[in-house]
């Protein structure tokens, strides 16, 4: 549906091309303790009309804070200096009564996380009414129907009733599928996004940045987009710009920082980005489907899973049990459900998965948010019962078990969290947060305790100093090596990694991940490690376990499930990993947007198409 742009303050057309955004030696400084630190240094750049500029480089590098003084949404500690020209007008001491008519008209943001961003005691319909009155002159009728046009211009299935909706009615998705909405309900001139898609799905992720390319052509707005995953930078920016220390290092276009980066940082930061089907080593011939599973290859003509392949099983006959001691994790016909609430039915989060992990394997579980991974690693840890099936943890039945059977598997399971700031005791130093484990389990204290917990420390290259240090003292990604110490402190036999890097940037993630590996050598644990990133999942695992809809699609061999994917569901996610190569992804995101409109109207894909995004993602070297 074409939509009709609202008018702009200033009455003045964009055309493409036309410089939108000066910036020009701007500095963002912060007053701390009595002494101001620079976030921002001599940062210069432009942004046109049409065109995505991404902002690249570490957590503290400055990229976030130089976009939100553009806005005026520096906290009060902060300042900024310089010039900033937004169609020739001065942003940088513009009064805050005019910059308020600026926010959301001209320019608007998408933030990276929509549910602390939209006003939980609204709708979403209202806060998009709001937007559009506080700007323009309309009645509250016209103000719903525009609102409507944006929720379904964004694809949020049945806008009229989500209008209705409160931010926690929506998935992750739709959430920031609202917020998009609510930024360009006034058409502005400029978008900033940033880190628009770092909690979402990689499935979802590449809908979201389909829409934002196909708003760009619509309205011709700039975008400056703001993250440190390349994979979409690979796939959205005309122009790089990549900060370091508050500095610009470097610019040039994608293809430019891509295949000739000119700055060692920029160099560094390329190295870190892990490729999907560059570790797995294709196996050919391989059986990855589980039961049910059987009519893929047909899906795979098609374009598009067949009803035979994604029916509902009829519950199979319970199968007899044998115990493997070889088996750190044995799970046979698992089913795991949340219980019945009132009026709230039971509901059914894993449905008769079967899967194994050896002693001293990695076996990655991946699939999008509401698949029953994350409900699988509760269930591992002892947080959620078995409803039936079985599961084996190291000998120890979790079916029936009841409390005080699982204190032994407490020192058996380690669990490394997706946000390590909110699993730390805020109250304790880090010393004790790692050392609690051991002293809860074998009563060692006093200097004993401390030689641990120091052992512990060198082995994740911390400080030894940093035991008297509080997580808010720590960064992202020594806060995530203090979780992964406390976790290995007792010396486990099972490791559950929950999102362990989503978090992080690219270049904190690589070296997490090096030190992970190392740990696993080193210490020879098992691990279940839950994630949506393929490519990391990949790195790490000698095995796949794919989950959709609470069921095991396909379990196989690492390198048979990323170069010869069987379910059309795996086939899916495979196809919407962005890859860091912006030619190679220009290639994948048309064949991926031909498949999706053949699928839309309902005629078979082009194979070549499907061979293109199945074999396309990096795996020239192996094939």
């Amino acid at each position: 549906m074409t939509t009709t742009p609202a008018p702009t303050t200033q009455g003045h057309t964009i055309t493409r091309g036309e410089t939108i955004l000066e910036v020009s030696g701007l500095n963002v400084d912060f007053f701390v303790e009595d002494e101001w630190f620079p976030a921002a240094i001599d940062v210069s750049y432009e942004v046109h009309a049409g065109e995505v500029l991404a902002i690249v480089g570490e957590s503290g590098s400055g990229k976030t804070q130089s976009s939100m003084a553009l806005l005026g949404l520096l906290p009060p500690n902060g300042r900024t200096s310089g010039s900033a020209k937004l169609m020739g007008e001065e942003l940088v001491g513009m009064p805050t009564s005019k910059l308020r008519r600026i926010r959301g008209n001209d320019i608007a943001v998408i933030f990276q996380e929509p549910m602390t961003a939209l006003n939980p005691v609204y709708t979403v319909g209202f806060q998009i009414v709001e937007t559009l009155r506080t700007h323009f002159d309309m009645n509250p009728k016209a103000a719903k129907e525009r609102a409507i046009e944006l929720l379904r211009m964004v694809e949020i299935p049945e806008p009229e009733v989500r209008f209705n909706s409160y931010p926690h009615q929506l998935s992750g998705g739709q959430r920031q599928r609202a917020m998009i909405a609510q930024s360009l309900a006034c058409d502005p001139r400029l978008l900033v996004a940033d880190e628009p898609t770092t909690a979402l799905d990689v499935t979802v992720q590449a809908e979201i940045l389909k829409l934002m390319r196909d708003l760009r052509s619509r309205i011709d707005s700039g975008i400056i987009l703001i993250t440190h995953d390349m994979g979409i930078v690979a796939d959205m920016a005309d122009t790089i710009v990549v900060m370091k220390d508050g500095r610009l290092v470097e610019r040039g276009t994608a293809d430019q920082i891509f295949n000739r980066p000119q700055h060692p940082y920029t160099q560094e930061l390329l190295a870190a980005v892990p490729h999907l089907g560059s570790h797995a080593k294709p196996v050919e011939g391989a059986d990855t489907l589980v039961p049910g599973a059987e009519d893929a290859e047909a899906a795979l003509r098609d374009g598009a899973p067949t009803k035979a392949a994604v029916r509902d099983r009829e519950p199979a006959p319970e199968r007899p049990f044998t115990y493997d001691p070889e088996l750190v994790l044995q799970a046979q016909d698992m089913v795991i459900e949340y219980p019945k609430r009132g009026r709230t039915p039971a509901f059914r989060a894993v449905d008769g998965v079967t899967m194994d992990i050896k002693r001293g394997e990695v076996v990655g579980l991946v699939g999008e948010s509401g698949s029953g991974k994350t409900t699988i690693g509760r269930a591992v840890v002892g947080l959620l019962p078995v409803h039936d099936g079985h599961l084996t943890i190291d000998g120890i039945t979790m079916r029936g078990a009841r409390h005080k059977d699982l204190k032994p598997l407490r020192a058996k399971v380690g669990i490394v969290f997706q946000d390590p700031g909110s699993s730390l005791n805020p109250r304790l130093p880090i010393g004790e947060s790692i050392g609690e484990p051991l002293y809860l389990h074998s009563g060692i204290k006093g200097g004993e305790l401390d030689k641990r917990v120091e052992a512990m420390l060198d082995q994740v290259e911390l400080p030894r100093s940093f035991r008297n240090r509080y997580p808010h003292e720590l960064s992202g990604g020594q806060r995530q090596r203090v979780g992964i110490a406390r976790s290995l402190i007792l010396e486990p036999s099972l490791l559950v990694a929950d999102e362990p890097t989503s978090a992080l940037d690219v270049s904190v993630q690589a070296r997490v991940l090096e030190l992970f590996q190392d740990l696993q050598r080193e210490h020879g644990f098992a691990c279940l490690f839950i994630s949506h990133d393929l490519a990391v999942v990949e790195m790490l695992s000698s095995r796949i376990a794919v989950m959709h809809n609470g069921k095991l699609v396909e379990y196989g061999d690492t390198g048979a499930v990323v170069n010869h994917p069987k379910h059309p569901y795996t086939q899916r996610l495979i196809a919407a990993v962005p890859v860091p190569d912006p030619a190679e992804q220009k290639i994948r995101r048309e064949a991926r947007d031909r498949i999706l409109a053949a699928n839309a109207a309902g005629v078979a894909s082009d194979p070549n198409d499907v061979e293109t995004l199945l074999h396309n993602s990096g795996n020239q070297d192996s094939a």
